[in-house]
């Protein structure tokens, strides 16, 4: 088998060692940018007078036809290629003839995957961001048609407070507009350019890397040959950035998958975001929620995986490096199929306020009848105490906080007055939360309309 390094070996590589060292069945989604980069580098090598304007006109003629071939599902794969980059330069070679051999000068297959792989990833972040963009406007259309819907809150998945639809789904929002300040992050430190860095010591020829890196989208080039080469912070901060977003969607599908339980009944999910058992004819599964919650953990085991390979490197590039596109390949992969289904579950997400009624039972409010206490110059903290006792004596008598009479409050403390009851009101305690983040109908409207500022351009 011929390989670009084969010069000085006397016997070729063992074939099952030819497996386990190509890369070429995944790599090969990087021909996109392996032809952009090496058009770029051609025309580079015009300025470092290493070929004529002529030559680089050919090759990078060559390079829109091999593209063209790889695009169109045309190109033949040989059994020789070890990546993609290898089989675009062989097929360079072949229908430019021996001009295509001088396009790798000074380049190396390190700062040309790495290159490579940055130009992909960059496109990437962008790719996911309009994803997200998508489901967070999928949220704010949710809450902006039920936003004043009341709702039992949860804290230890137990009755709190009293919240609404609206402000529940917003909550939801929130943490996928930091995913999106993340991502915008990663592709700002992806955008370096390596291409130049040679195999570890920089290129001996004149290229101008910071023309390169206009003409291929970067903002800055690397700063260092060494680094430039093994430098896969960028892989990482993805991968992170990514596990955060799926653990910001495990935890809405944990919910919605108890709110459409019989026990809660708040939601009921589309049928066609929903599965069926084989055995019992009743069943509609939250399945689609289920594997958005287990492909969490798929996307942690991927970051986790990437940082045990870097973390025992030396400096420069190692062959372990090969091992970094698989996952964020995984990664970018299990993103595409998963925002957009929960971003068409919520669209077709439909509420149900009668059982969201039922579940507004008056405990919600006994951090009402505390404030009110307060307000008749008590310290929280024994008012606290107070209302603690009541709750006591209804749970006790087996009836409800709003069955107590006024006699009964009064036992326990003669600062509830007769106006004392009219605490036990779901909207009253939702409209006294009249603060930035708050529940009241006013609160409520300047957070959406925050969250539609919010939301990235690409989302509207």
């Amino acid at each position: 088998m011929s390989k670009l390094w084969g010069g000085r070996f006397a016997k070729g590589t063992d074939a099952l060692v030819h497996e386990f060292n190509a890369s070429l069945p995944f790599d090969k989604r990087l021909a996109a940018q392996d032809i952009a980069g090496s058009q770029a580098w051609a025309r580079g090598l015009v300025g470092a007078g290493v070929l004529t304007q002529a030559e680089a006109d050919t090759i990078v003629a060559g390079l829109a036809e091999v593209g063209e071939e790889l695009a169109n599902g045309r190109f033949q794969f040989d059994p020789a290629d070890e990546d993609i980059h290898t089989a675009v330069e062989r097929r360079l070679t072949e229908l430019v003839g021996p001009v295509g051999g001088k396009l790798h000068t000074g380049r190396s297959r390190n700062d040309q995957v790495a290159t490579d792989f940055r130009l992909w990833l960059m496109d990437a972040c962008d790719q996911v961001a309009v994803m997200l963009a998508d489901l967070q406007q999928a949220l704010i259309a949710s809450a902006e048609a039920n936003l004043n819907l009341p709702m039992p809150g949860y804290t230890h998945l137990q009755h709190a407070q009293p919240v609404t639809w609206g402000h529940w789904a917003l909550s939801h929002f929130w943490p996928l507009t930091r995913d999106q300040e993340r991502l915008a992050q990663v592709r700002q430190r992806t955008a370096v350019l390596p291409l130049g860095s040679g195999a570890l010591a920089g290129t001996a020829f004149p290229i101008n890397r910071q023309a390169l890196a206009d003409e291929l989208g970067f903002m800055t080039i690397s700063q260092n040959s060494l680094d430039g080469v093994s430098d896969r912070d960028f892989a990482a901060d993805f991968l992170y950035a990514a596990t955060l977003i799926g653990l910001h969607l495990s935890r809405v599908s944990e919910q919605l998958v108890l709110f459409s339980s019989s026990e809660f009944g708040f939601v009921r999910l589309d049928d066609g975001y929903s599965t069926g058992s084989s055995l019992m004819p009743q069943k509609k599964n939250p399945d689609t929620l289920e594997l958005t919650r287990g492909k969490s953990g798929r996307l942690l085991g991927n970051l986790v995986g990437l940082l045990t390979t870097l973390k025992g490197l030396p400096s420069s590039y190692d062959k372990d490096l090969q091992e970094d596109k698989e996952p964020v390949f995984d990664t970018f992969d299990t993103l595409s199929l998963t925002l957009p289904i929960m971003a068409g579950l919520f669209r077709t997400l439909a509420l149900r306020p009668d059982r969201m009624a039922q579940q507004l039972e008056p405990n919600l409010l006994a951090t009402d009848l505390a404030d009110y206490l307060v307000k008749q110059g008590l310290p929280f903290r024994q008012a606290h105490h107070l209302v603690g006792e009541v709750v006591q004596l209804a749970e006790n008598r087996n009836v409800p906080l709003t069955a107590l009479s006024l006699a009964d409050l009064q036992s326990v403390s003669d600062r509830f007055g007769a106006d004392a009851t009219a605490v036990f009101n779901f909207a009253t305690s939702l409209n006294n939360r009249d603060i930035t983040g708050g529940t009241s109908p006013q609160a409520l409207q300047a957070q959406l309309e925050a969250a539609q500022a919010a939301l990235p351009k690409h989302g509207r």
